[in-house]
């Protein structure tokens, strides 16, 4: 059996980094010991954005050498912003990073492991998985 693609939103990781004890630290222990992890590079973006201290910034940075991180290919932000729009006429206003961060997790076949309720919207537009 092959490991899966995952890609670990931002509310993951800052329930991770909270709480190692927590049900969601030990969903990602096993993540991290079965399966490929992907990091978008505008997570990082908002983990860094979040940190409280240098020790924080310094472990996020060394996401670079423990992860595959990925960034977007030359459409990906016109589908984000194509899937916002139709979200909206849906009467769903989503956050356009989610939609990016939906988009670039379907552009290199990752399952979202995510804790923001957002994506399961998403998922009535586009085809993306969730755990």
């Amino acid at each position: 059996m092959s490991a899966d693609r995952i890609l670990i939103d931002t509310s993951v990781w800052i329930g991770y980094f909270r709480n190692k004890s927590s049900s969601v630290a030990q969903k990602v222990d096993r993540v991290l010991e079965e399966d490929e992890v992907y990091v978008p590079k505008i997570i990082i973006a908002e983990l860094m954005q979040g940190s409280k201290s240098i020790k924080e910034l310094s472990i996020i940075k060394d996401f670079f050498d423990a992860f595959h991180i990925i960034d977007q290919k030359d459409d990906s932000w016109v589908k984000a912003g194509s899937l916002s729009y139709k979200l909206k006429k849906k009467g769903k206003n989503i956050n356009l990073f989610d939609c990016y961060i939906a988009v670039i997790a379907q552009e290199y076949d990752c399952i979202i492991f995510s804790l923001n309720r957002h994506f399961k919207e998403i998922q009535s537009i586009i085809d993306v998985s969730m755990i």
